[in-house]
Parts: C-alpha cells; structure tokens; sequence
C-alpha cells in the first residue's frame, strides 16, 4: 500500500507541474514529426560546375541529365577548369566535371569530405563507362581529383542489385525506429534524473528519509511513473510513424513494447543514480548529458559500429543503446521475432537490472 501511495505523490507532482505534462506530449510529436526530414545520410543540394571541352551532343546530355537531377544544383558550365576551381575554393561550387576527348574527370571538394566524396558517388553513377580516364589533376588543396569509370553492377539472376529489406530504400525506415531511442533516453532518463535532484534542492526529500519507507518501495516509486511514461511515449511514436509517414514494424508489435521497456529500466535507473551522487540540478545535468551523447554517439546510431576503432567498437558490447538500436530495426524493417533478437533482449534485461540494483543501493536513506 505504501508504494500506491507513493506511485500516486509522483504523479501529481507530474500534474501540477505547469512544464512537464506538456513536454511528455509534445516532445514525442516534435521529435517524430520533424527528426525523420532533417536526420538523413542522404546529400541533396550539391552544386556542380562542368567544364566542356567537347561540346558534343552526348556529353550535351550528360549535362541535362544533371541539371534534371534531384541531387544536384547545375552551376553552370565554366570555359576552363581554373574558372571552375575559383568556384571550389570561394566555397559556391562543391564538384567540378570535366569532360574532354570522351573523358570525364571528376574533382570534388574536400573541405566537406561527406558532401564531395558522396558527390563524386552519384556523378559516378551517371556517367557511363569510358576509355582511359585523364590524368588526375590536382587542386589547391581544396579539392580531390577522382578518375571516373563508372562501374557496372551486376547481381543475381542477370544483373542488378538484389535488396532483401527495405527495397524503397526509405531512409526514414530506417531512421525512424532509432529515433524511438532518443524520445526514451531523454524522457527516461533526464526526467528521473532531475526530480530527484529537484526534491533535494527543495528539501522535501528529507521528509522521505525520516519515514520508514524502504529504499526498495522509494526508488520503485519513482522508476514505475516514468515506465508508464515511456508506454506513452512509445504509443505515441508508433501512431505517428504509422500515420505521417505510413511506416509499420514488420515484426510483433509486443516485441517494441519490451524492448522499450528494458531501455526505460535502463535510462530511468541510470538517472537515479546520477541523481543519488549529484548535490545540485546543474551538477546532475552536466554529468547526465556527459554520459547521455557518449552512450548515443557511440551506439550506431548514425553510423555503423564496424566504422569504429577497435577500442570503441569494444564499448557497444556494454551499450545499452546499441542492442535497443540492433533490436528494434530487426523488428521494424526485416520483422523479425523475438528468436531473432534474444541476444539483444537478454543484454538489456541484464544491463537494466544491473543499473536497477545499483540505483536502490546507491541511495542513501538518513533514518
């Protein structure tokens, strides 16, 4: 009876906060509503000067076939490749394509090595094979020449590339369930975190140590609230992804659920414990945001962990993060089952339990 009572304090707490109840519904919303547009690997926008020494009609369509392209912004045709590198170091031009005796030479900007190096990927793909490539000129620092010879891909059953998931190559697809992870580590972890360390500063807390709740029946009391927020949440991301962007999971739906759950028990743990060990709101959110981008940036979140150094590669073996990530896009995009993510659930359920125990015997109860 004592937990009920003290599960029903937090959630008035909640309540009476005039910020939180809108945080809770509106951070969910914003995060799925907007993140999926901006949080993408593909690059857009990139402005290509040709310099055309044949003037041939087919290197005349090669041109039109960029101009037309999605992905790039045709920025004109230069007389001489000195012009189209002034271009390239004034910062208005990021790939330069020259085209000469049947020739293609493709030079790209290397100050934005994301922006050039995936430039010259996609001109690679419109230029057809060629003869022998020129020479590869070199820049002013400022830019890398690329010998292009476009390659022809070839798969199974006479040619081509055989996609097994995610065959509209929807990068929101694939973006969208990582997201989940972020809405529940900030809403899981920070706001544990901060009420804590709010009803310290207030000093409501001691009224807490002076009675004979156990530690057990405390921290319970302030972990369950923010697990049911975090079903909400969920709910909530699952609705939108489904309505804005017509994107369902391939896999059990119950199967999100728990995997969402076993993150909240980690992140909700994990920000008790911060709070356990920090005097001041401020000491509690510097320490909380350390570990928070340490733990996202090197999840493979954004890019793969075989990327990493071997030593950071060793650290997803402990990231919490990591197997949610693994887990729910095993669910989402290739559908798979709990058979299929077993290693994932049972590492989260480890990690979390781990961190729950350690929030309960961190905190220092003064009877």
């Amino acid at each position: 009876m004592t937990l009920k009572y003290l599960i029903q304090k937090e959630f008035l707490q909640i309540r009476r906060n005039a910020f939180l109840p809108k945080l809770i519904v509106m951070f969910p919303i914003v995060i799925m509503c907007v993140m999926p547009w901006v949080m993408q690997m593909e690059v857009k926008n990139i402005v290509v000067d040709v310099v055309d020494i044949d003037h041939t009609v087919e290197s005349q369509r090669l041109v039109q076939q960029i101009a037309a392209s999605n992905y790039f912004i045709f920025g004109g045709q230069k007389n001489t490749y000195v012009e189209a590198m002034k271009d390239i170091e004034k910062g208005r031009a990021d790939v330069i394509l020259e085209i000469r005796d049947g020739k293609y030479l493709i030079a790209a900007n290397a100050v934005n090595g994301t922006k050039g190096s995936m430039g010259s990927a996609y001109l690679s793909q419109i230029i057809r094979p060629t003869p022998q490539p020129l020479p590869v000129m070199e820049g002013s620092g400022y830019s890398q020449g690329q010998q292009v010879s476009a390659p022809s891909l070839t798969g199974r059953a006479g040619g081509g590339s055989l996609l097994l998931y995610n065959k509209g190559q929807n990068y929101k697809l694939y973006m969208i369930p990582a997201l989940f992870a972020i809405v529940m580590m900030l809403m899981t972890g920070f706001l544990p975190t901060l009420n804590i360390v709010g009803e310290k500063e207030s000093g409501t807390i001691e009224q807490i140590n002076v009675t004979p709740v156990s530690k057990w029946s405390f921290i319970l009391a302030k972990l369950i609230p923010y697990w049911l927020i975090a079903l909400f949440v969920i709910t909530v991301c699952l609705l939108l992804a489904w309505l804005v962007y017509d994107i369902s999971p391939a896999g059990p739906v119950w199967l999100i659920y728990v995997l969402a759950m076993l993150l909240a028990l980690f992140f909700s743990s994990f920000g008790l414990i911060v709070s356990n060990y920090s005097d001041t709101m401020q000491q509690a959110m510097f320490v909380m945001w350390f570990f928070v981008v340490s733990i996202m940036l090197l999840s493979g979140l954004f890019t793969p962990t075989r990327s990493m150094p071997q030593w950071a590669y060793l650290t997803t073996y402990i990231n919490p993060m990591h197997y949610f990530i693994d887990a729910i896009r095993t669910v989402f995009i290739r559908g798979g089952g709990l058979h299929e993510t077993a290693h994932q659930v049972l590492a989260l359920a480890g990690i979390g339990t781990l961190m729950g125990c350690w929030a309960v015997l961190s905190y220092k109860k003064n009877s």
